[in-house]
């Protein structure tokens, strides 16, 4: 599959994985003690980073760039909005349990997440930005 359609369905996929890793960050931190605000941001920068390489691989095929990089957590900061509020909304508001919340806020979240992270991705590239995060890594 090729194109917007491919992109949207591996990003779904890279998705499940990223989601699944922060439920899982999430319910960890939990175990440990921390309050549900915070479990979901340590969680959610966690596995934040691992989003961005998955991204950048699987789903839109292109290099790591520390531009991207760099610019990666901004198209975020939209889903950890939606998803922080929303946590909020649904444990605090509509009484949902903390342990599941995340995942209906994570829900409202992706299609934003979606057109934002593309936009990053596929930008042109610049000169400076000719310098792959795998260049630059120590091998």
């Amino acid at each position: 599959m090729t194109g917007v359609s491919g992109q949207i369905v591996r990003f779904a996929l890279v998705g499940v994985v990223n989601t699944a890793t922060y439920y899982g960050l999430y319910l960890l931190f939990l175990t440990v003690g921390l309050p549900y605000v915070g479990a979901h941001v340590a969680a959610f920068l966690l596995s934040m980073t691992g989003s961005f390489f998955l991204n950048s691989h699987f789903t839109y095929r292109t290099r790591p760039t520390w531009r991207k990089f760099l610019l990666f957590p901004l198209t975020n900061a939209a889903n950890f909005v939606i998803t922080t509020a929303g946590v909020y909304l649904l444990v605090d508001v509509a009484g949902l349990s903390s342990r599941y919340a995340p995942l209906l806020a994570a829900a409202a979240a992706i299609p934003v997440t979606f057109v934002l992270s593309r936009t990053i991705m596929l930008r042109p590239e610049t000169p400076r930005d000719r310098d792959s995060l795998a260049e630059v890594a120590p091998k």
